[in-house]
């Protein structure tokens, strides 16, 4: 009898895990200044940020003129 033993190799390949948080960011400014502020806190803490979705949208109004606007963000970043 012949026995023949056959090691198998097999390659995972590595998916990326990415997590999603959810920001409110405000700006004086503008839309994009918000937007670019709710990144800059975020990436104090957070790393591999891969991008943004802006969810939501809103202006600030008192006495009939804009004050602020305000945003909320899908920030999207890849886990180590």
């Amino acid at each position: 009898m012949f026995l023949m033993d056959v090691k198998e190799e097999t390659k995972y390949t590595l998916m990326p895990i990415v997590k999603v948080i959810e920001v409110i960011a405000s700006s004086d400014k503008g839309i994009d200044d918000a937007i670019r502020q709710g990144v800059a806190e975020a990436s104090k803490t957070i790393r591999n940020i891969d991008s943004v979705y802006v969810k939501d949208i809103k202006a600030h109004i008192k006495d009939g003129n804009v004050t602020s606007f305000g945003c909320i963000c899908k920030i999207a970043f890849r886990v180590d």
